[in-house]
């Protein structure tokens, strides 16, 4: 692997994990409309310990309260907004963690790392998030998130199973959905990926522990670098952007790219 190629490969992690475009379609096809090597395991360890570091940089605030909030919550009382946010978090993390488990294990997760897949979950979850941003309500904001929509946030997430739907982007549909203003539904979502990076980092790790040499961790510790700086500039971006404009633009992306994939695919 080449150090441009490495490189690559952290710039889309770090830039598509938090925009609703799907940062595992896009890594899925970069080897596979490059002819390159897949980037392996300890490749994608190190950049999603990127972008996790560049999500809870950006909601440090939150982050802080929610970790803090930990021991009531094992104490069995959620009597602060940290202690809430870290149930709440944990709660909407359990569907996504149980569909992921499963689907690796039966294979799922393999089989459906194709061009076809990634290009039909493009074209349809981008109408999808199109049609509830643009018909949603904006009745609520971050601070009225509970039980019932972690829950049911959770079971949209689950569905980023599926390469090329986005796992941000699927969460933020269902945050519109459920009536969350743009940027507090936006909000919602980065945090939840917090716990959700966490366990598939752990999944992943779990393949590699063994497999690692002093060269590859050095190109990984590069890969997490860039990943993070990245990832911190693509949630600037797109956090910033919301306070003027929708989701639209990167609708038009995913319904082009998953055009572009499906003529590839069936031709």
């Amino acid at each position: 692997m080449t150090l441009f190629y490495l490189l690559l490969v952290a710039l889309i992690q770090g830039i598509t994990e938090f925009l609703p475009v799907s940062s595992s379609g896009h890594l899925i096809l970069l080897p596979q409309l490059t002819g390159a090597m897949d980037q392996g395991l300890v490749i994608d360890v190190a950049v999603h310990v990127g972008t996790l570091g560049a999500v809870v940089a950006f909601f440090w605030r939150d982050v802080r309260g929610a970790v803090a909030g930990v021991p009531r919550l094992v104490a069995g009382r959620i009597d602060t907004e940290g202690s809430k946010l870290a149930f709440l978090l944990i709660i909407a993390t359990i569907p996504v963690v149980l569909v992921g488990f499963v689907a690796k294990v039966t294979g799922l997760a393999d089989a459906m790392r194709s061009i076809t897949v990634i290009g039909w979950a493009m074209l349809v979850f981008g109408l999808v998030l199109y049609w509830f941003d643009q018909k949603g309500p904006t009745t609520k904001g971050a601070g009225d998130w509970n039980t019932r929509d972690a829950v049911i946030l959770g079971l949209w997430q689950a569905v980023a199973i599926i390469p090329g739907t986005s796992r941000s982007g699927i969460t933020i549909t269902g945050a519109r959905a459920l009536g969350y203003t743009r940027a507090d539904g936006a909000k919602i979502a980065m945090l939840m990926s917090i716990p959700t990076i966490v366990a598939s980092g752990v999944l992943l790790g779990a393949d590699v522990v063994g497999q690692a040499n002093w060269m590859l961790m050095q190109l990984a510790g590069i890969a997490a670098l860039f990943a993070f700086v990245s990832a911190l500039l693509a949630l600037t971006f797109m956090m910033r952007l919301l306070r003027s404009v929708s989701f639209t633009p990167y609708v038009i992306y995913r319904v082009i790219l998953g055009i572009i994939l499906l003529t590839i695919s069936y031709t």
